[in-house]
């Protein structure tokens, strides 16, 4: 049981991708930057990204940061306009919390697992599957409440697995995973 809640634990806990500490990661030796869409970079099905996020994701790319989106999405037009637009790289097909979709972003961008790490919102795809894959995970609060059906379901598991570890004493910070309702913003 133990093994199983240190692969669901983050190796940190973020409001938003905008406030994940750019010096911070350098300090850690990361260099490569896999993230999540859906709720991690935009809302639910949507192109437009939040102006903080896409401050921070301009600043990463001036200090180096080597970048892949890795999304469960089927969109592949979307996944593709968002890479371009963001001058990233992508991963089709990534089947979270897998680890063969990590593999690839990071065959793709040219690191390897001590120097890079998964940016996302959901503890049972980003969270396990970057701990599966040997990476450093960065949990954010999910951008917008409008989800797939799916994820509901997840995000309920997510506040039992929460609320049982609380409940025991074994850690001092859980994250508040209740979305922020942001409005897309260009």
């Amino acid at each position: 049981m133990l093994r199983l809640l240190e692969l669901l634990k983050p190796d940190m806990f973020m409001g938003s991708v905008a406030e994940v500490d750019l010096d911070d990661l350098e300090r850690r030796g990361i260099q490569g930057l896999l993230l999540d869409i859906d709720n991690t970079l935009v809302a639910w099905r949507k192109c437009n990204v939040p102006v903080d996020i896409r401050e921070w994701i301009e600043e990463a790319h001036r200090r180096g940061f080597k970048m892949c989106l890795t999304s469960n999405t089927r969109n592949n037009r979307r996944l593709e306009r968002l890479a371009g637009e963001l001058k990233m790289s992508f991963v089709r097909g990534v089947v979270k919390p897998r680890r063969g979709g990590f593999a690839k972003a990071m065959g793709i961008i040219g690191t390897v697992q001590s120097n890079t790490a998964v940016i996302g919102d959901q503890v049972f795809t980003d969270v396990l599957g970057g701990n599966r894959a040997g990476l450093f995970t960065i949990l954010v609060k999910p951008l917008n409440k409008r989800e797939f059906l799916g994820t509901k379901v997840s995000r309920l598991a997510e506040r039992l697995l929460f609320g049982w570890i609380r409940r025991r004493g074994m850690t001092g910070t859980i994250p508040n995973l209740q979305a922020s309702d942001r409005e897309d913003e260009t």
